[in-house]
């Protein structure tokens, strides 16, 4: 009767340490949760502290380069903790492999470390699809605004519109007849009718950035502003040519402008999306690492 209680123990040791397969399953959504969890709580605390670093005030908030080079330290943080976690949990809850030779025990450990932060990144990215899709998107659209969309936007918001009375051209039609200064001059002109903006507007529009007004439309403008100012012919077309040149100049300027900010955008995006590429490369080998601690202490 003695005898058969350690064999029956040996038996149900045996029972309890065969697995059904080399994969524990339950073992490695248990770690993919808690890496997923992990992960969006340190992302919260990283924007929270970021948040806490800004300022609107000028010189008194952290630098943009203060801010870029502590958003890539928190993601390698926060992949290396979380993946490994949930590679340790997933290592530590694995069943017992029995008969099992040391090597293949250390793949599977490995393999278990893997797929479990591969889990947990699939639930994250499920979560954050519309973050990480900014950031990939937002360097594309960048890039394709360098190719040639800054330069439509920015001729777009320089050049005057249909209506005429506001943005950006509606300051160049008023000082275009504006009325010179003096006494003298200012009761020799007669009331005149209300300035055709919007006429005005779509001529000036016809110049562009860098082509110049037609002779006829300087002609006609320049008539219109010597009804409207009491200056000489001569004078009123001086004074639209003068208006035409400033105007390209600010479309130019506004072109530049916008070439810039979507050529910054666009680096911006390229290595925010290499350092996230690093950061998971990081979470992975943390995973795979701890998933071998936690099998190793399993085992033991």
């Amino acid at each position: 009767m003695a005898a058969s209680l350690p064999l029956a123990s040996t038996r149900l040791e045996a029972a309890v340490d065969a697995p059904a397969g080399a994969v524990s399953w339950g073992a490695i959504f248990a770690g993919g949760a808690a890496a997923a969890a992990l992960s969006l709580i340190l992302l919260i605390l990283g924007a929270g502290l970021g948040l806490t670093s800004l300022s609107p005030y000028g010189g008194s908030g952290a630098s943009a380069m203060a801010l870029g080079l502590s958003a890539i330290v928190w993601v390698m943080v926060t992949q290396a903790l979380a993946s490994g976690m949930g590679g340790y949990i997933a290592g530590r809850l694995r069943t017992r492999w029995a008969g099992v030779q040391g090597d293949e025990v250390f793949f599977r450990d490995t393999a278990h470390g893997f797929l479990a932060w591969a889990v947990a990144t699939l639930a994250t990215a499920a979560l954050l699809t519309t973050a990480i899709g900014s950031v990939v998107g937002g360097a594309v659209k960048a890039g394709a605004t360098v190719a040639g969309g800054a330069a439509t936007a920015a001729v777009a918001a320089a050049a005057p519109g249909a209506s005429g009375g506001t943005g950006p051209a509606a300051y160049f039609i008023d000082s275009m007849f504006r009325r010179p200064a003096g006494p003298a001059q200012a009761g020799e002109v007669a009331p005149a009718e209300p300035v055709p903006a919007a006429e005005v507007a779509r001529i000036l529009a016809q110049a562009g950035q860098d082509k110049p007004l037609a002779s006829e439309d300087q002609r006609y403008l320049g008539q219109l502003v010597a009804e409207r100012t009491g200056m000489s012919p001569q004078e009123a077309e001086q004074r639209v040519a003068d208006t035409v040149t400033r105007m390209q100049a600010k479309a130019r300027e506004a072109e530049a402008a916008a070439r810039d900010a979507a050529e910054k955008a666009r680096k911006a995006g390229i290595t925010a999306t290499l350092w996230l590429f690093v950061s998971m490369l990081l979470g992975a080998f943390s995973g795979s690492l701890a998933a071998t601690w936690g099998g190793r202490e399993r085992d033991a």
